[in-house]
């Protein structure tokens, strides 16, 4: 696996881990009456999106991204490569210098108790709005095009994004369809954890991210 596969697996981890989108997955199985269908229209919501931006990108960016040296990248991929870095590590700065703010929460479960009550097509554009990869996906299209692949090998590398990206709330949904009671009180714990932990984990991922976003962003330039 080359630099850019790994580079485009941190990406993948940074927004399977996102806490916003990890709290609104959440929050819309452990706040609605009947949380496999809510949580599979929003699950479907999400990856419909997500995949149908790859659809697109397909055709607008392709593989302008690739260099004939791969580890050497294009001059704008460079900058940025190292724009997107420096964004990255200001994000992460901000979200540990800034507390975690209780009426955000709560407007997110206002958000969520609503969403949980809506008709399926409702969840399945709240899905597609807020469970999606968000900021992540123009990284993973950029390391996409890089890997210059052929249409299939696209389909391929786009769906493991997509796939891994929505991993914790594909998760969950198989957890809720095996034991359904136990996975109800585990989610409803897991709020609080996500809240005081995740911030760390995901951190670490983002820190990464930046540190393969700065060597390629230099690289570039310096060749």
């Amino acid at each position: 696996m080359g630099w850019i596969d790994g580079e485009l697996v941190l990406v993948a981890l940074a927004a399977m881990l996102s806490p916003t989108t990890l709290t609104f997955s959440v929050l819309t199985l452990v706040l609605s009456d009947r949380p496999l269908r809510t949580g599979f229209l929003f699950y479907i919501g999400a990856f419909t999106a997500t995949l149908a931006v790859g659809v697109v990108a397909a055709f607008v960016l392709g593989n302008d991204a690739a260099s004939s040296t791969p580890s050497s990248p294009k001059t704008w991929v460079a900058i940025v490569d190292l724009v997107a870095a420096l964004l990255v590590i200001g994000y992460v700065l901000r979200a540990f210098r800034r507390p975690s703010r209780p009426e955000k929460i709560a407007g997110m479960v206002d958000q969520m108790s609503k969403v949980a009550s809506s008709p399926a097509i409702a969840i399945v554009g709240a899905g597609a709005m807020l469970a999606n990869p968000g900021g992540f996906i123009p990284l993973a299209l950029k390391d996409v095009s890089e890997l210059n692949p052929s249409a299939a090998q696209y389909v391929v590398d786009w769906l493991f994004f997509t796939v891994v990206a929505l991993l914790p709330l594909a998760v969950a949904l198989v957890m809720l369809l095996t034991s359904p009671n136990s996975t109800r009180r585990r989610l409803t714990s897991m709020r609080t954890w996500l809240e005081g932990h995740l911030r760390i984990i995901a951190a670490g991922i983002l820190l990464l991210l930046a540190a393969s976003l700065l060597r390629s962003g230099i690289s570039g330039l310096t060749s």
